[in-house]
């Protein structure tokens, strides 16, 4: 089977699953709030479907984690859940801190229904994710759900770790390429490791191996992370979906930025300066190209890009599934959107 057909064969499941752990609020005096979950979670309201669903990228990285370690794919399935439960969590309370009124080309569930409530959905969808795993009760070991449950929590706590730094960040203008690491570690890179270490751990993988597909996901989220940060300066708007003007209007301190303000340069002089414009965009993406911002970027994202292969080839996965889990790796880390 192929990438694509474990896709078509693991995303309906997915979802059924995730509706079913969403469900737990499908009750007479909750309906409006289960409704702002199922809104958020891309299944209602205007724009709903596979645009607004997004990839459900991290949980098919569970299932195929557990299917390459040699084990079926279905009984995992609440733990595919729990991972994109709390992915949702934290891009519902990210659209509320970074005052963001869009998600996926509609309105976010802060902007439609109120920051308290929005506030409230993440935290159901907080709580729904420990529930999805401890469903694996039913039909795996408990020591294995206890380890699972573990890793989810150490996770969650990495990502207020990576989003607390992020926040931090956005006012100061003395940091250095040492203190993007452990941001994007958190935010990006924590809870794709989650992903492989679990789906290894409830694949019945051997501790090496599981460390091995651990590393592959941690290495993985962080060139991810190193490209999303390119796409975000000098990606094509036509086949991103977004301005990649943003990043630089926001001043955000992306792994580029960061290099050249180590330069001290044309462009660390004008950054130092305030906002960039729009209108001012294209000179000093520009200037930072002209800088080796894009070129160390790019090497760092090469670097990283070994790195997780190595330890995916480490992991040894096996069968279609492997061959599966490769494509999908390939697929993101060479992606251009």
């Amino acid at each position: 089977m192929s990438l694509k057909q474990h896709i078509e064969t693991m995303l309906p499941a997915i979802e059924q699953e995730l509706q079913e752990q969403v469900a737990r609020l499908d009750a007479r005096h909750t309906l409006h709030f289960h409704e702002m979950l199922t809104y958020h979670m891309g299944w209602t309201g205007e724009g709903a479907g596979r645009e607004a669903t997004g990839k459900r990228i991290r949980p098919m990285i569970v299932l195929l984690a557990t299917a390459s370690a040699g084990a079926d794919w279905k009984p995992s399935l609440p733990a595919a859940a729990a991972v994109e439960l709390m992915h949702n969590f934290s891009l519902v309370h990210d659209d509320v801190q970074d005052n963001s009124d869009k998600r996926r080309g509609r309105e976010t569930v802060w902007k439609k229904w109120g920051v308290p409530m929005a506030i409230n959905v993440g935290d159901a969808l907080f709580v729904m994710s420990n529930q999805a795993m401890m469903d694996l009760i039913k039909t795996h070991p408990a020591s294995n759900v206890v380890r699972a449950a573990a890793i989810l929590h150490d996770t969650c706590l990495d990502l207020t770790r990576g989003q607390f730094l992020d926040m931090s960040y956005e006012e100061r203008n003395d940091l250095s390429l040492e203190d993007y690491w452990p941001m994007v570690g958190g935010k990006t890179s924590a809870l794709l490791s989650a992903c492989t270490h679990i789906g290894a751990l409830l694949g019945n993988a051997g501790e090496a191996e599981q460390e091995a597909y651990r590393q592959f996901g941690y290495h993985l989220g962080l060139a991810f992370q190193v490209q999303d940060d390119i796409l975000g300066i000098w990606g094509d708007e036509a086949v991103t979906g977004k301005s990649a003007a943003s990043d630089l209007v926001e001043g955000k301190n992306s792994l580029p930025v960061l290099y050249a303000l180590g330069k001290q340069g044309k462009f660390a002089e004008r950054w130092m300066q305030g906002p960039i414009t729009a209108n001012e965009v294209k000179e000093v993406a520009s200037q930072l190209e002209d800088e080796g911002g894009r070129d160390y970027a790019e090497e760092m994202s090469e670097k990283e890009t070994q790195i997780a292969l190595e330890h995916l080839i480490k992991a040894n996965p096996r069968g279609a599934a492997g061959e599966a889990m490769l494509e999908l790796a390939n697929m993101l880390l060479k992606r251009n959107q």
